[in-house]
């Protein structure tokens, strides 16, 4: 019963910059310059005064002339300073929320704490006018227009992703995309803010039964808590970012190509895209409401083919 599926998911996964077969040697990788960048990023889709949470692999791009900090000038110059780009910049030196959670001596400090995920991020912090929220292990940051706004409330966030996140402000502005550069349709924690607005609605229970509240320091120097419910490490598995889940990467892929919400591309010698914000928090619910999600498993694949229901969703106030 699977063999159509598991068909459809290696020939989307053949076209998808994942794993170390997707990237060539970087010997033979040319030198991709910012000028190079900002056209692919304006071919793609990505407009002067759009607001864009980036998702990113540095070095699926190929060899950029100028590292991480001229993809930062890059994405800055295509959306213009009327734009606003926001990049995850979180800090975990647990590891995984929950071990960090269990760190009986860690207190967040925004003003010295930097970023464990990559390079962009860690240049992202240094560009001026960046704005970053206050959050033990999923601090945001953001530059441009709408920077102050959606990082300002992050500490005051009932929950990670929940009412005053940058993840929930962020869908109610004007031509909002999530973008991934060079990236599949894995990592990506967009996902998750359906989660924290549906709550106990949702489909799978997602979070184990263990809360905290977690010290932390803003840029005045005033000291915080700010709650934090990790997710049920038995899930981890089963979720579209474990790299065994390639059949639900490749079927989300194709899920938001039919629904006409991915808009596809190349920025320097990677394959990216880019999802209305909006649509991809309304498509995700409509999913959820036929008990499809980012844990759904191979049998609930098979059993519901791309496109089914595409009745639009109910709106959940988030």
């Amino acid at each position: 019963m699977l063999k159509p599926a598991k068909r459809l998911a290696k020939a989307l996964i053949d076209s998808l910059p994942h794993g170390k077969s997707a990237h060539p040697p970087k010997s033979a990788q040319h030198t991709v310059s910012r000028a190079e960048l900002v056209a692919g990023l304006e071919r793609l889709g990505i407009a002067r005064g759009d607001a864009v949470f980036v998702h990113s692999s540095l070095k699926s791009l190929g060899h950029v002339e100028g590292g991480a900090r001229a993809l930062v000038q890059a994405l800055q110059e295509a959306v213009g300073p009327e734009g606003t780009l926001v990049v995850p910049t979180y800090y975990m030196p647990g590891a995984t929320i929950r071990a960090t959670c269990r760190m009986t001596d860690y207190v967040f400090d925004v003003r010295s704490h930097g970023t464990n995920i990559g390079r962009l991020p860690k240049a992202f912090l240094d560009i001026p006018g960046n704005h970053r929220s206050v959050h033990p292990t999923h601090s945001v940051s953001a530059w441009g227009r709408h920077a102050a706004f959606l990082t300002e409330a992050h500490h005051r966030a009932p929950s990670i992703f929940g009412e005053g996140s940058p993840w929930q402000r962020f869908i109610g502005l004007e031509q909002a995309k999530v973008l991934g550069l060079g990236i599949s349709m894995g990592p990506v924690t967009f996902y998750h803010m359906l989660e924290d607005a549906m709550g106990e609605a949702f489909p799978v229970h997602v979070w184990a039964e263990d809360n905290y509240r977690l010290p932390c320091i803003d840029q005045a120097g005033k000291l915080c808590e700010v709650p934090v419910r990790p997710f049920d490490p038995d899930l981890v598995p089963q979720r579209i970012d474990h790299r065994s889940r390639d059949d639900l990467r490749a079927y989300f892929l194709e899920e938001f190509r039919r629904a006409g919400l991915l808009h596809q591309g190349q920025v320097g010698e990677a394959r990216s895209w880019w999802i209305p914000a909006r649509g991809f928090f309304e498509h995700l619910q409509l999913l959820a409401s036929q008990n499809l999600t980012i844990y759904s498993t191979p049998e609930q694949l098979a059993a519901r083919p791309h496109g089914a229901g595409a009745n639009s969703p109910r709106r959940i106030n988030s």
